[in-house]
């Protein structure tokens, strides 16, 4: 395993990963664009209890981003987190933005595309999927509301 770390805008925030970050995409849901403030959000996935706060816990803020997850930002500066969803209760998606090297995690396809803002056309040549991916943990052949 490689050193993984990473926080916030301002600083108060601190966290390290303690596994290497599998899974890393695109979502372009309406709540990722909302989230970040941009047409959509790089993310990677980690165990759940692999992302540890070690600065800052104090100022973590968590809320309801919808009727199936969670999403964390700090509560100093707003900066996205992380987000954790019901169907996949054993890991959480972090902002890859939000590592302290964050083009060692390169995102492997997109998710969601359906919802992307037109003028937002990805210039890669990665997988897109409407929605979720087929083989997306936990759905079990339904799926949350975008």
């Amino acid at each position: 395993m490689t050193e993984w770390a990473g926080g916030c805008a301002c600083g108060t925030v601190r966290y390290r990963l303690n596994s290497d970050p599998t899974d890393a995409g695109w979502c372009h849901c309406r709540t990722c664009q909302l989230n970040s403030g941009s047409p959509a959000m790089a993310f990677a996935t980690i165990r759940y209890g692999d992302y540890e706060i070690i600065e800052g816990e104090n100022a973590v803020r968590k809320f309801a981003s919808s009727s199936f997850g969670w999403r964390m930002f700090c509560g100093e500066c707003g900066t996205p987190l992380a987000v954790h969803v019901e169907h996949q209760p054993d890991t959480l998606d972090f902002s890859i933005a939000t590592l302290d090297e964050p083009g060692r995690v390169p995102p492997g396809f997109h998710i969601f595309y359906a919802s992307r803002i037109p003028w937002a056309e990805a210039g890669d040549r990665l997988p897109r999927h409407d929605r979720f991916r087929p083989d997306t943990i936990g759905l079990s052949g339904t799926e949350p509301p975008a």
